[in-house]
C-alpha cells in the first residue's frame, strides 16, 4: 500500500524522460506525499537563480525554496512546520551539492500559514527571512488574476534536487522537468481531499514525470511566475496520480505580506 509522504528533501537523479519535483515529508494516511523529480534533466543556476534549497546545520538538503526578495524564501508549511529557525539553512547559488558555490544564509524567522495542519489538508505554504539581502534575480507570484496560469494543460517547470523515484536517491544536480496542470476534475478523481481552492495539480496521464522526496517546497513555475509549491502525492510519476502542489495565487495576499515585512 502507498505510503502518504510529503516531499521533502531529497537529491534527484537524472533520466531521460520528464522529470517532475517535488520535496515530501512523511504524512498521515492515503496520499503519498513523496516528491522530487523523476524523470528530469541538468537545469543551471543561470537560468533559474531564484531556485535555492533548506538544509540543516550540517548541510544536508531536505527540501527546496523559491527566492522571492532578496531577504525572502517562499517554501511549503511542511518543511519547516516545528523546525528552528536556528537548525534551517538557505543554499543559494549552488546546483551542485557537493560544490562550495553561492551563498548559505542562516534564517532569522519562519512564517508558517496559520491554518496549516499537514501537507494533504491545504495552507501548505510557509516564508522564510533569511540573515542577508542575497543580490540575485526574483521570482514573482503569481495573483489571483492569474487564472490562466492555472487552466488545465498549462506547461509548467518543476524544479527540485529530489530523488529521481520514490525511495530512491537524492540528486546531486538541479534538475528540472516540464508537466502540464491538469484539471480539477483529474485532480478530484486522484484524490478524494484535493481542493481546488488550495492546491494545483500538475502531471502527465501516464506519469513518468513528476516531482519526489526532497523536491517538497520548490518552485513549479508558468508564465514567469511562482504558481505553486510542491507539496504532496501518491507516489512518484504514477499513471493517474499527478503531483500535487500549494496554490499560491490563493494566499497571494498572506504571502505579500509576509514577503514584505
Amino acid at each position: 500500500m502507498a505510503k502518504t509522504l510529503h516531499r521533502l528533501v531529497k537529491a534527484v537523479v537524472v533520466t531521460a524522460i520528464a522529470a517532475v519535483v517535488g520535496l515530501l515529508t512523511t504524512v498521515p494516511s492515503s496520499a503519498d506525499v513523496t516528491p522530487f523529480v523523476v524523470g528530469g534533466t541538468r537545469a543551471t543556476i543561470s537560468e533559474y537563480p531564484w531556485t535555492v534549497y533548506l538544509a540543516s546545520t550540517s548541510g544536508s538538503q531536505f527540501c527546496g525554496g523559491t527566492l522571492v526578495k532578496g531577504n525572502k524564501v517562499v517554501t511549503a508549511a511542511h518543511c519547516v512546520s516545528g523546525r528552528s529557525a536556528a537548525s534551517t539553512r538557505v543554499v543559494w547559488g549552488r546546483e551542485d551539492k557537493q560544490s562550495t558555490a553561492g551563498i548559505t544564509a542562516s534564517v532569522t524567522r519562519i512564517w508558517v500559514h496559520p491554518s496549516y495542519t499537514s501537507a494533504s489538508s491545504g495552507s501548505d505554504v510557509a516564508v522564510l527571512t533569511l540573515d542577508r539581502s542575497i543580490t540575485s534575480a526574483y521570482l514573482p507570484l503569481a495573483t489571483p488574476s492569474d487564472t490562466a496560469l492555472y487552466a488545465a494543460g498549462t506547461s509548467t517547470t518543476i524544479l527540485g534536487w529530489g530523488t529521481t523515484s520514490s525511495g530512491g536517491s537524492a540528486s546531486r544536480y538541479l534538475l528540472k522537468a516540464t508537466v502540464p496542470v491538469t484539471s480539477d476534475a483529474t485532480c478530484r478523481t486522484a484524490y478524494s481531499n484535493y481542493s481546488s481552492t488550495s492546491m494545483v495539480c500538475a502531471g502527465y496521464p501516464q506519469g513518468g514525470t513528476d516531482t519526489c522526496q526532497g523536491d517538497s517546497g520548490g518552485p513549479i513555475v508558468a508564465g514567469g511566475k511562482l504558481i505553486g509549491a510542491t507539496s504532496w502525492g501518491r507516489g512518484c510519476a504514477l499513471a493517474g496520480y499527478p503531483g500535487v502542489y500549494a496554490r499560491v495565487a490563493t494566499y497571494y495576499d498572506l504571502l505579500t505580506t509576509q514577503i514584505n515585512s
